[in-house]
């Protein structure tokens, strides 16, 4: 059996630099999807919850590669999820999402 991914927005959704949230109903994860789409009109997801405080990374500033929490400004790789600045000392889960027609397809769960 093909896994073919979860169709959950499209490209359109999200300005670059932002990022939206997907509910974990739709996704079927732990923790609701942030996709976060940085200035070179690339897309990512992660897991939405920073892992210093509960707030969501969907709502943060993307740029250089990063997603910035709002709350305490910990930073998160887009691409694996590593922490690159604190006060967060854990990483995140970075998703596979790819960029079809327009459309973005989440493959939770499945490593970028």
């Amino acid at each position: 059996m093909t896994i073919t991914g979860i169709k959950v927005a499209e490209l359109d959704d999200i300005p670059e630099g932002e990022g939206i949230a997907v509910s974990k109903e739709v996704t079927g994860t732990d923790d609701d999807i942030a996709l976060l789409r940085d200035e070179d009109g690339g897309v990512y997801a992660l897991n939405d919850t920073c892992t210093h405080e509960v707030a969501s990374l969907a709502e943060g500033w993307v740029e250089d590669g990063r997603v910035e929490c709002p709350l305490h400004s910990s930073k998160f790789c887009l691409k694996t999820g590593a922490v690159e600045g604190m006060p967060a000392t854990k990483g995140t889960v970075a998703h596979r999402v790819e960029v079809r027609g327009g459309e973005l397809w989440l493959f939770p769960n499945e490593a970028p």
